[in-house]
C-alpha cells in the first residue's frame, strides 16, 4: 500500500466529492492519506474529516502563508489540540516561503516556525516543514533549533536545493517528494531524490495542487500518489512494490501516532548517498 503524507482534504476542490476521493485514492492503492492543517483557527475541521475517515490522519498548524493570521499562537496551544486529538498525528505545516512579495514578514515567518518546533517538542509528534525560496534560513533556524534540543520532521513537497536537502537528512529529517519530481524538467529534482537516503524518503500530492505527470494541469488528489510513486520508483531503481513498502514504513516510523505500537525516534545507519 501507499500513503499519502500530505494533502489538503479540506480544500474547497474536495467539497463535493470527498467521499468519492477517498474511494479513487483506495483503488489506486493509497490505504492512507494525512491532510494537513494550514491554519490552527480550522482544527475543528481537520478533526472531523479525520474522525469521519479510517483512511485519514490530521495535523494542526499555521502553514507560512497564514502567518501573519496567526501571529502568536502559544506552542502550548498547539500542543494541546494535537494531544485533544486522537488522529492528530503531526505538528504543521509550518515554515517559510519568501515566494510571494506580499507574504507574512519574514520575521512573522520565523516566530511561527520557532514557535512550532517548540509545539512539536512538548507534543512529541513531528513537524511537517514547508520550505520555498528560503533554503538559507531555513538552515540557519533548522541547525539553531536541532542544537538546542532535537526534534522530528520533515521536509515536505521538497523543491529545494541540495544542500538544504543534505543538511535535513544529516539532522535527521524526512525528506518527502511530490508530483514536481515527475516534471519533464525536474533533473535536479530527481538527482536530489536519489541522494536521499533511502530509509527517509516519503512520497506526498500535495493536493489539490501540483499534480503529476500524467495528469499535470489538472487538479490534483491522493489517488495520484501511485503515479508520483511509480515515477520515483524508477529514479530510484526499484520496483514499485519495494518503493510502496519502503516508503509506507517510513511514514509510520516518523507519524508513529498513526501506528500505535510502533517503534520511533531516529533513523539510523544510511547517511547522505551522494
Amino acid at each position: 500500500m501507499l500513503i499519502d503524507s500530505h494533502c489538503h482534504l479540506d480544500f474547497p476542490d474536495f467539497s463535493a466529492d470527498l467521499p468519492g476521493v477517498i474511494a479513487r485514492a483506495k483503488d489506486a492503492g493509497v490505504a492512507g492519506m494525512l491532510t494537513i492543517s494550514t491554519r490552527v483557527a480550522r482544527a475543528d475541521t481537520y478533526r472531523a474529516i479525520a474522525e469521519a475517515h479510517p483512511e485519514v490522519w490530521h495535523t494542526i498548524g499555521t502553514h507560512p502563508d497564514g502567518a501573519a493570521e496567526e501571529p502568536d499562537v502559544p506552542a502550548e496551544t498547539i500542543a494541546a489540540l494535537a494531544a485533544g486529538s486522537p488522529r492528530c498525528v503531526g505538528i504543521g505545516e509550518a515554515g517559510l516561503d519568501y515566494h510571494y512579495p506580499d507574504a507574512a514578514p519574514e520575521a512573522v515567518q520565523e516566530r511561527v516556525l520557532r514557535a512550532h518546533i517548540a509545539a512539536a517538542r512538548l507534543s512529541g509528534l513531528p513537524l511537517v516543514i514547508h520550505a520555498r525560496d528560503a533554503d538559507d534560513p531555513m538552515e540557519r533556524i533548522l541547525a539553531d533549533e536541532m542544537g538546542r534540543t532535537p526534534f522530528r520532521a520533515v521536509l515536505h513537497c521538497f523543491s529545494s536545493g541540495p544542500r538544504l536537502a543534505k543538511v535535513g537528512v544529516e539532522l535527521g529529517l524526512f525528506v518527502s517528494f511530490s508530483g514536481i519530481v515527475t516534471f519533464r524538467r525536474s533533473h535536479a529534482l530527481r538527482d536530489i531524490a536519489r541522494a536521499v537516503p533511502l530509509d527517509r524518503i516519503l512520497v506526498e500530492t500535495d493536493a489539490p495542487f501540483l499534480a503529476p505527470e500524467p495528469h499535470r494541469g489538472r487538479t490534483n488528489e491522493p489517488a495520484y500518489t501511485a503515479d508520483t510513486a511509480r515515477s520515483l520508483a524508477g529514479t530510484l531503481g526499484l520496483s514499485a512494490e519495494d518503493f510502496s513498502r519502503i516508503t509506507t514504513a517510513n511514514f509510520f516510523r516518523l507519524f508513529d501516532k498513526a501506528a500505535p505500537g510502533e517503534g520511533a525516534g531516529r533513523s539510523g545507519g544510511s547517511g547522505w548517498r551522494a
